[in-house]
């Protein structure tokens, strides 16, 4: 490649932004860019014509393709390859992946109604496990103290503040730092279980790989290969980001 630049930038969606918010997002790129790939949460089959001309805009590109984040994890994870694709992160998701497209999705459906093994949903079965369960009184009582929170802030900061999966899903450093806890660990495993259980085995394919992307598989790998096995699945690849992949995937 002959530019292998890497360049931060603010996380965009298109649902969630306006077009003016998302043009000031873009980087500036001085050289002719050949083509543009952009995978991102929000682009759904009605806002990639926005952000495809966007895009094309910004860059001045002749090519430039629009997909969503799931099948821009598949590709990281599988290549070109049959394999199951799973996000993560604070949120999730899940693809059955037949090399080329997604051939099927079981809904996330948001963390309250899904999102089983994201951070958020771990947030939210530590906070009921916290304040419900009497074995976790040692660590409600050190987690509230080490975050200056009472019970009535978490339900001020989960009910009447936005970002609320935000939140549930920033106690993942509390539980991270202590995941040598045997409650956290059983947590954080149960959390990757229901993962497994409800949107994997629809798909009736554990003869496939199940790769990952994000911050909750990469943090928690330990836990998720016990949730794999436990739950008759092979684990694949496991990726913090999906850039290093999807060059690959780009490249080859």
């Amino acid at each position: 490649m002959a530019d292998s630049r890497q360049i931060q930038t603010p996380g965009i969606n298109p649902v969630h932004q306006t077009p003016e918010a998302i043009r000031a997002s873009l980087p500036l790129i001085k050289q002719a860019v050949d083509a543009v790939y952009f995978y991102g949460a929000g682009c759904t089959a009605d806002r990639i014509p926005l952000m495809t001309s966007l895009l094309s805009e910004h860059f001045q590109s002749p090519r430039v393709e629009v997909s969503n984040d799931l099948l821009g994890a598949a590709r990281a994870l599988c290549g070109r390859s049959e394999g199951i694709a799973c996000i993560l992160g604070t949120g999730a998701n899940s693809g059955l992946y037949d090399g080329a497209r997604i051939v099927q999705n079981t809904p996330a459906l948001g963390y309250v109604l899904g999102d089983e093994g994201s951070g958020a949903v771990l947030g939210r079965r530590f906070f009921n496990a916290l304040f419900k369960r009497p074995d976790f009184a040692a660590l409600r009582d050190d987690y509230l103290s080490t975050e200056h929170l009472t019970m009535a802030d978490v339900i001020r900061r989960v009910y009447r503040e936005p970002m609320a999966n935000r939140f549930l899903a920033s106690t993942s450093l509390y539980i991270g730092q202590h995941i040598d806890h045997p409650l956290l660990q059983e947590l954080v495993t149960d959390n990757f279980r229901d993962f497994f259980r409800i949107n994997l085995l629809p798909y009736g394919r554990r003869d496939l790989p199940a790769g990952f992307v994000g911050s909750m598989a990469h943090y928690y790998r330990r836990q998720l290969v016990a949730a794999a096995r436990a739950e008759g699945f092979l684990l694949g690849t496991v990726l913090k980001s999906p850039m290093e992949g999807l060059v690959a995937y780009h490249s080859s």
